[in-house]
């Protein structure tokens, strides 16, 4: 039976790869930064999957040398899940991109040293879309990370590009298999309590935060999908050295809204914030002006490499914003 290492086990992303790796029969080694989310995260999966003598638990740290051989040792495939958390835009932006560099390095060296035969890195749309004038992407963009683009987006496209130039500098006897995953804005019910950041959006568009959104333009893919897109990468043939692009939809904020209003959160807004307003309040606050260099701008994602190379099939966005909603109000986040 074939193993694989996740890195970032307790993650939103990482946990749904997880169940999804375990109920194709994989054993799976995750880790943790630390053994103390051990039972949180069993918990989490033994509510979708039986994971008994399927999953070991190990204790890796991005920014620390220890144990990251003895990971991925006796593994087939490493899925590179983990990531800093941003919560805020940090005072330093190398808070945020060391330990995505750092993290990335340990885990594709090691890799690399154990032989294994693919490594799958979650990158994201952040490491394409971002700090250019264009409106429609693909695989072949690259974010500008010498632009205002924020921490976040930055550390993506700078780990990202740590990958693909670190194998690119090996004799190509010492390469190994490589892919990266870019998912656009990433929505569904958390495995965990731990609903993930990009499902924020989700949680202050419906507790009354705001009575109108700013216009801002995205592309969605489910949280199953995406979980789903690093397997098949993980293994198909042809995907090797590829990125992967995953969007189902593109939706301006206000739409998603309309999805959530319709079915029943009516304190969603549908109003939009007039794109001066937000451009005005990012000259004196960190987070809006990373976001008005965004609003009134489309951003249309190009996913067929999912699509051509994976046979991939994008289904229930809309359907993961309300299961979503119901999540959060399930926890007592958010009330209707």
């Amino acid at each position: 039976m074939e193993k694989v290492l996740v890195t970032g086990a307790s993650g939103y992303i990482g946990l749904h790869v997880i169940a999804q790796l375990i109920d194709r029969g994989y054993l799976v080694k995750g880790s943790l930064r630390s053994r103390d989310r051990e039972s949180e995260v069993r918990n989490a999966l033994s509510k979708v999957v039986n994971t008994e003598n399927k999953l070991e638990i190990c204790e890796l740290d991005l920014l620390k040398d220890d144990g990251w051989d003895d990971a991925t040792q006796g593994c087939e495939y490493v899925i590179h899940v983990a990531s800093p958390l941003v919560q805020k835009a940090p005072d330093d932006e190398n808070e945020v991109i060391e330990p995505a560099k750092q993290g990335l390095i340990r885990a594709l060296e090691s890799s690399i040293k154990n032989k294994v035969k693919r490594f799958v890195m979650t990158s994201s749309f952040s490491a394409v879309g971002y700090g250019h004038d264009k409106d429609v992407f693909d695989e072949s963009h690259w974010t500008n990370p010498k632009k205002n683009i924020g921490a976040y987006n930055k550390s993506k496209a700078i780990a990202e590009k740590t990958m693909w130039d670190h194998l690119k500098s090996l004799p190509e006897s010492d390469r190994i298999e490589a892919v990266a995953i870019n998912p656009t804005l990433v929505v569904g019910p958390s495995l965990s309590n731990d609903m993930g950041t990009s499902n924020m959006f989700i949680q202050k568009m419906i507790d009354g935060s705001y009575r109108a959104s700013p216009k801002i333009h995205f592309g969605f893919v489910t949280v199953e999908d995406t979980a789903r897109a690093h397997i098949e990468a993980m293994l198909h043939p042809s995907a090797s050295g590829k990125r992967f692009i995953l969007s189902e939809k593109n939706m301006w904020l206000h739409e998603m809204n309309k999805v959530l209003v319709e079915n029943g959160y009516t304190k969603a807004p549908l109003k939009q914030l007039p794109d001066f307003l937000i451009k005005f309040l990012g000259l004196f606050n960190k987070e809006l002006s990373v976001i008005s260099g965004f609003v009134g701008r489309t951003k249309y994602t190009n996913s067929d490499n999912a699509k051509n190379i994976l046979g991939f099939k994008f289904d229930g966005v809309d359907n993961a914003i309300v299961n979503t909603a119901k999540k959060f109000e399930e926890l007592g986040i958010i009330t209707r």
